[in-house]
């Protein structure tokens, strides 16, 4: 016998497309959403090297402190930094045009990565103060020739020709390493506050293109159906 209570499934219609509108503001949501990450991680982010205290801990803070305020601070950002696509942290020898801007923690770093590199050139190991590119780089900008005196380099003067010369002391090595992988540590955690600042200005002109869209598409919207209300009240005063 046959079950009267089965009944046919009852038809079920294709599922809806999202409307425009709802795409719109589901794109403006997770924008949104995208940006507030990226506030999150810059609040919570720090120098991804940090070491605990130990016995070289205030050598380090100084170093810092050389860096910023010392540098970064008083000089315009964009010349104090290194450029951040520089080849390979300029190999061999100082590349000083590889950059249209002067670079200074760069020059600092690669002066004293020369110096690990090979601890007995000695032509790695001293700079004069008037040579045009060193004074551009080391010597005007404030900040920069203190650091490298905390690195290891002392001045002298040349006794046949009386130039100024700075000259790096090898017992000043440990002070070299600890300074170079600050100027390391800086760098990187400059690159990755320079990408959080691209990635947010990004996504800002994402948002505000996005609520440009929107506004458009409601403004579209209004003045079509006011045309369609136009057109239908013209049509019944014809019939009327």
């Amino acid at each position: 016998m046959q079950n009267t209570t089965d009944t046919e499934p009852l038809s079920q219609s294709p599922p809806r497309s999202p409307s425009p509108t709802s795409a719109r503001e589901a794109r403006l949501a997770a924008i949104q959403n995208r940006l507030a990450q990226e506030h999150t991680e810059a609040a919570i982010s720090g120098p991804s090297n940090y070491i605990p205290f130990d016995a070289d801990h205030e050598k380090r803070q100084e170093f810092r402190r050389l860096i910023d305020p010392g540098i970064l601070r008083v000089n315009r950002r964009e010349q104090a930094l290194a450029s951040l696509q520089v080849k390979s942290m300029l190999p061999d020898v100082l590349q000083w045009d590889i950059h249209p801007f002067p670079v200074r923690l760069q020059t600092l770093l690669t002066i004293a990565e020369n110096i690990i590199r090979e601890p007995h050139n000695s032509k790695f190991k001293q700079f004069k103060p008037t040579n045009s590119r060193i004074k551009r780089d080391l010597v005007d900008p404030k900040g920069t020739l203190e650091y490298a005196v905390a690195l290891g380099f002392r001045d002298e003067v040349i006794v046949y020709d009386f130039q100024p010369l700075y000259v790096f002391k090898d017992k000043h090595m440990p002070d070299l390493l600890i300074g170079a992988a600050i100027l390391k540590e800086v760098m990187h955690t400059e690159a990755e506050k320079q990408e959080r600042e691209e990635r947010r200005a990004k996504l800002q002109k994402e948002e505000e293109q996005a609520r440009v869209e929107k506004v458009t598409f409601i403004v579209k919207s209004i003045n079509a159906t006011a045309e369609l209300y136009s057109t239908l009240a013209g049509q019944e005063s014809l019939h009327g």
